[in-house]
């Protein structure tokens, strides 16, 4: 934060918009006592409207309905089956 006094920003107006601008927040005093502080505009943000979207997105009635395949994966029933290793006989 940059303190400057009222003399110094009347002359100097452009080059502390330009400061203020790229995010620097700049305090105006007069006599020692800060009086008016400078800072980047900010467009406000436009309210979001409810229900927007409506009727122009669709869901499937069927969108959550289990995947067979996804299953098996879940369940292992499409793991190959592990060999089991006899021991040998004389």
């Amino acid at each position: 934060m940059k303190t400057v006094n009222v003399q110094y920003a009347k002359t100097q107006l452009s080059r502390l918009l330009e400061e203020a601008a790229a995010g620097e927040t700049i305090v105006i005093g007069k006599a020692g006592k800060p009086m008016a502080m400078l800072v980047a505009w900010r467009p406000e943000l436009k309210k979001r409207q409810l229900g927007a979207w409506r009727d122009k997105v669709w869901m499937a009635d069927d969108f959550d309905a289990p995947l067979l395949e996804i299953e098996k994966l879940f369940f292992a029933e499409n793991t190959p089956k592990k060999r089991v290793r006899r021991p040998k006989t004389k």
